[in-house]
């Protein structure tokens, strides 16, 4: 079915030079005056918004181009697709040759997903809710969880990731950590995506967290973070791969924890410093792109791009402990309260990262990679269903899927409107969200976000992804 009102969106879209086509619910487009570019082609449900800006913003992408040498190869965009506030569209997928784009991961470095189940009753979860909020609240909200570390720990963190701060850790266990299970924290590193650890070093790190100090306290780590990003309490509502849900422990009743958050202020420190870098580091005399999208060239400066990947990984490899923290300080208040809960780790999946793979290297905004027979969280809104699925390694999509539902409202519009509607066309009737800001339960509400069934059912059918288990939201962390 054609989407309604398309021929007119293309004729505007015309008028302003670009070239967009659609056909089986795929739109590709890119700048009518560089036919020699490679088409972008997005995945989106027939009835789903087209945003103008967003498929600009994908074309940009598509012509990125360093005059030393580089250049684009494939872009494509997940259902979740919609306009980014950085230049870039949320669900953009990009295979460079030759050069890299720091803006198109941008500062949300290794944003990600960690899901952990537990064979825990709904029933008995919700009977001590309190307890455990009240408990969670503290640890998220009020500072009372204990991450300070020894020097080299935070070292070993920037430099190896969730490896080398394990292997801190077990040699110096200090804060909350000394009451953790590091040797189960070791067994699950191979449930992390790379392990959890990128090349990464820590002169990239911002220089009040590599002191040379005995102790180092940090307020950032093991913190949500404001967005999209959220700590919820699920149930696994329905099994459709029993085997693959049987293999990854997963089984329908069960309660699971889902955390969405990234590198912090980390990473926007390493975005922000390698934006400009990327702009100071362009040829002299040559004009500006218009995207204003800079790319490094490997061509022209291959220890650059060294250095930006580096300094990615080194942010990356914070995102991955903070999540790592952020679940175990959870799984600690899950003992102290209901007993000797395991809740085993089932993945860590990462958004927003540069990585060696096709021709050169992949680049996600707000996508997450889905190789064959790897697990893919994607998550709905907090009134909505989550997923776990397996990836099926389409190359045609760059082997990715999308990271969430996507946005469909603003936060500024809900945030202006959202407190003259109800709570029923926000859908936030019977959400429960635990915040300390109203507001944040209006811009995040159910009604800012696209409806997850047809992102996941359009992604399946376009062979990217297979749905293992469905999930029920019980309540929601958002800072």
């Amino acid at each position: 079915m054609q989407p309604k009102n398309l021929s007119r969106l293309l004729r505007a879209l015309s008028r302003q030079g670009l070239d967009v086509q659609y056909q089986n619910q795929t739109y590709s487009v890119r700048w009518r005056h560089q036919p020699d570019l490679p088409k972008a082609e997005v995945l989106l449900p027939d009835h789903f918004p087209v945003e103008a800006k967003a498929l600009k913003q994908l074309a940009n992408l598509a012509a990125v181009k360093h005059p030393d040498g580089g250049h684009v190869c494939r872009v494509c965009a997940t259902p979740d697709f919609h306009p980014g506030d950085a230049g870039v569209a949320i669900g953009s997928i990009v295979e460079t040759v030759d050069q890299v784009i720091p803006a198109a991961v941008g500062s949300d470095i290794n944003c990600g997903m960690r899901l952990h189940v537990a064979d825990l009753p709904v029933d008995r979860f919700l009977a001590n809710r309190n307890r455990f909020v009240e408990l969670m609240k503290g640890d998220y909200f009020f500072g009372t969880r204990d991450v300070a570390m020894p020097a080299q720990a935070f070292h070993a963190l920037f430099q190896q990731g969730t490896i080398g701060f394990l292997d801190a850790m077990l040699d110096q266990p200090s804060g909350s950590l000394m009451q953790s299970d590091l040797i189960q924290l070791a067994a699950e590193v191979d449930r992390i995506f790379l392990q959890g650890s990128m090349l990464g070093h820590v002169r990239w790190a911002p220089e009040e967290l590599v002191l040379e100090r005995d102790v180092i306290r940090d307020g950032g780590l093991a913190t949500i973070g404001s967005g999209n990003h959220f700590v919820e309490v699920q149930w696994i509502e329905q099994v459709e791969n029993r085997a693959l849900a049987h293999q990854w422990g997963v089984k329908e009743g069960q309660l699971a924890f889902m955390i969405h958050s990234g590198s912090r202020n980390v990473g926007k420190y390493i975005g922000g410093m390698w934006r400009d870098r990327a702009k100071t580091a362009w040829r002299s005399g040559h004009p500006y792109p218009e995207s204003q999208l800079f790319p490094l060239s490997h061509h022209a400066n291959p220890e650059l791009v060294a250095d930006y990947l580096e300094a990615e990984g080194t942010a990356a490899n914070y995102g991955f402990v903070n999540r790592l923290l952020l679940a175990e300080l959870l799984r600690l208040r899950l003992r102290e309260v209901f007993g000797d809960i395991e809740a085993p780790l089932v993945y860590d999946l990462p958004h927003n990262l540069t990585l060696p793979e096709g021709q050169g290297w992949v680049t996600r905004k707000g996508a997450c990679p889905a190789h064959l027979g790897q697990p893919v969280i994607i998550p709905g809104s907090m009134g909505s269903a989550s997923y776990l699925l397996v990836g099926k390694g389409n190359e045609d999509f760059c082997c990715s899927a999308s990271h969430g539902a996507g946005r469909v409202r603003s936060r500024f519009d809900l945030t202006r409107a959202g407190a003259n509607e109800t709570e029923a066309s926000l859908g936030l009737t019977g959400v429960d969200c635990i915040t300390l800001r109203e507001e944040r339960r209006i811009e995040e509400a159910p009604a800012a976000y696209k409806p997850i069934t047809p992102v996941i059912d359009t992604q399946v059918r376009a062979g990217l992804v297979e749905v293992i288990a469905r999930l029920h939201p019980i309540l929601t962390f958002k800072a």
